[in-house]
C-alpha cells in the first residue's frame, strides 16, 4: 500500500500545479484574473477527484467591451472612393451588459445626437455592433432657427477588437445614411478607436 501512495504523489503534484496555473491564462482581452476553482476536491491519497470547473456567468460575460468609452471615427472612403482621412465623429458610447449599446455623438442635439445599437461577441475579444441612428435633422445647416432640414436614419455597423488591457479598442465601421424615403444618399467606411472612461476620466482626457 505504501508503494502505491507513493507512486501516486508525483500525479497529484502536477494537478496542484495545473489548478495555479489557471488565472494566468485567463489574464487577457480584460478578463477577470480570478482563479477557477474545482467545484470539489478531496485530498485523500488514492481518492482524489476533480470535477469539471465551469465558467461563471460573471466570468463568461464579463465581457471587456461592456463600460462607458470615447469613440472617434475616422473615414478612409465616401460613396465607395477613397478620401484624405476624416474624424466624422467623437462621440461617448455605452456598451451594455444586456447587448445593447447607446451613443452621445458630438452632433448638437437639436439635430439629434443620440443613437443607440445591440451587439454581439464574436471571438475572445471581438465584437460586432448593429448601431441606428433614427430620423433628425440635417448637420451642419445654415437655417434661420439653427435646426436643419429632416433627414432619415443612418446606419452603423462596427467590428472592434479589445485590447489585452481591457481599456482600449480599435476596429473598422460603415455607415449609411439615407434621406426620409429610405434612399441612401451617403456612405463612409473607415476605422474607429476607443478609450475606457472611468472615475478617474477627466474632461481635459476627452478634449
Amino acid at each position: 500500500m505504501k508503494t502505491r501512495n507513493w507512486k501516486l504523489a508525483p500525479v497529484l503534484g502536477a494537478l496542484i500545479l495545473a489548478l495555479f496555473s489557471i488565472p494566468g491564462a485567463l489574464a487577457q482581452c480584460g478578463m477577470p484574473t480570478k482563479a477557477v476553482k474545482p467545484a470539489s476536491w478531496n485530498p485523500q491519497i488514492g481518492a482524489a477527484h476533480l470535477m469539471r470547473a465551469a465558467m461563471t456567468d460573471d466570468d463568461r460575460d464579463a465581457a471587456s467591451i461592456v463600460g462607458m468609452w470615447h469613440v472617434t471615427f475616422t473615414a478612409k472612403t465616401s460613396n465607395g472612393s477613397k478620401i484624405p482621412a476624416m474624424v466624422i465623429d467623437n462621440a461617448l458610447a455605452v456598451w451594455h451588459a444586456d447587448k445593447t449599446e447607446i451613443m452621445n455623438s458630438v452632433r448638437p442635439p437639436q439635430d439629434g445626437n443620440f443613437c443607440l445599437g445591440v451587439w454581439e461577441q464574436t471571438g475572445k475579444c471581438t465584437y460586432l455592433l448593429n448601431h441606428f441612428a433614427w430620423f433628425a435633422n440635417q448637420f451642419p445647416n445654415d437655417t434661420n432657427n439653427g435646426i436643419g432640414d429632416p433627414v432619415g436614419p443612418s446606419h452603423f455597423v462596427e467590428s472592434v477588437t479589445v485590447s489585452p488591457d481591457g481599456d482600449h479598442f480599435s476596429g473598422t465601421f460603415s455607415l449609411d445614411a439615407y434621406d426620409t424615403a429610405g434612399n441612401k444618399v451617403q456612405s463612409f467606411t473607415g476605422t474607429l478607436s476607443g478609450t475606457r472612461i472611468t472615475t478617474r476620466t477627466t474632461v481635459g482626457d476627452l478634449l
